[in-house]
């Protein structure tokens, strides 16, 4: 598994695989591209390239790959807590510390961060310390799908790497292979709405097979205007915690989203689009997204299942 496993980007990855053969390796990297560009994909293949002992990097046969690839490397270390919101100036400041500490048993220490711009200021500003005067054997690697939230004294110390879209003809081969399935308009949808990024086309599709039962009831009901299967799929909800009730109201705001894009003129990526398009109106598209996202914010904040659910009883009849 070496770089011809990231889709597309070939100039990017001619150029990566030129500098590391040469030794020529960064103590900073910048990975930019939207959600599903892949991303994490590229920050793995890269912490075994710098940390793989084969001929050409990353070989992906050599122990080194093979515990980077694996996410078993003790060298290769994720700085994240995915359950908040920000990372804290805390977790950097234990990260500074700790790239003082030797390598394990490479060359290098990497250290990936998988949502840099969810770094403040204050967080920011503690990684900077350690990107003016790294360790030799230090290696960063941050991801963002926004550059422009990194402060440019961070942006200006790292080599930037831009993922771009991939063409039609590979999403199209790549999409075929994991939804056979899938009717071809289906698949020129999930392409035209997610810009080209292979990630965000198989969301896309995700989408429309195995959804949770309350998310098939909901989008039924309220194509249908049925207030009354509404109220049987909301009524047994008040019940739920708000780690439970939020992905499933983020989902129902992705589908009516995507409804209200196929009416802009693009391609429905799924039948319950063209489903919930025939029976409501934009303008009750749009209505019912800003409550749904207002009862997230208030799941977010706080506000008990059972008020949300009966707010959304209310808003959406």
């Amino acid at each position: 598994m070496g770089f011809e496993s990231l889709l597309g980007n070939e100039r990017l990855i001619e150029n990566i695989s030129r500098s590391i053969s040469r030794g020529r390796i960064s103590h900073f990297y910048l990975i930019c591209g939207p959600a599903g560009s892949g991303k994490r994909t590229l920050a793995k293949l890269l912490g075994a390239a710098i940390l793989c002992k084969g001929e050409n990097k990353p070989c992906g046969v050599c122990p080194a790959c093979r515990k980077a690839l694996g996410s078993g490397h003790p060298d290769l270390i994720t700085i994240d807590e995915p359950e908040k919101k920000t990372v804290s100036v805390d977790l950097i400041r234990q990260a500074r510390a700790d790239i003082y500490i030797q390598p394990n048993e490479a060359d290098r220490k990497i250290y990936v961060f998988p949502r840099a711009q969810d770094m403040g200021i204050p967080s920011q500003n503690a990684l900077l310390k350690v990107l003016e005067e790294p360790p030799a054997y230090g290696v960063f690697i941050l991801l963002t799908d926004n550059p422009e939230k990194l402060l440019p004294t961070v942006r200006s110390r790292c080599t930037e790497l831009s993922l771009s879209a991939l063409p039609d003809h590979a999403l199209r081969k790549k999409l075929q292979e994991a939804y056979p399935q899938a009717s071809s308009d289906m698949l020129q949808a999930a392409i035209s709405r997610s810009g080209g990024f292979l990630g965000q086309a198989l969301s896309i599709l995700e989408e429309g097979s195995d959804l949770p039962v309350q998310t098939e009831a909901f989008l039924k009901a309220f194509a249908a205007r049925n207030t009354y299967a509404l109220l049987q799929v909301l009524v047994p909800m008040e019940k739920w915690k708000r780690d439970q009730l939020i992905p499933i109201l983020q989902q129902w705001t992705a589908f009516l989203e995507g409804a209200l894009v196929y009416r802009s003129g693009v391609g429905a990526a799924t039948p319950m689009a063209q489903e919930l398009t025939a029976g409501r109106s934009a303008q009750e598209l749009m209505t019912a997204i800003r409550h749904l996202q207002k009862s997230i914010e208030y799941a977010q904040g706080n506000v008990s299942p059972a008020a949300i659910c009966g707010y959304l009883q209310w808003a959406l009849r």
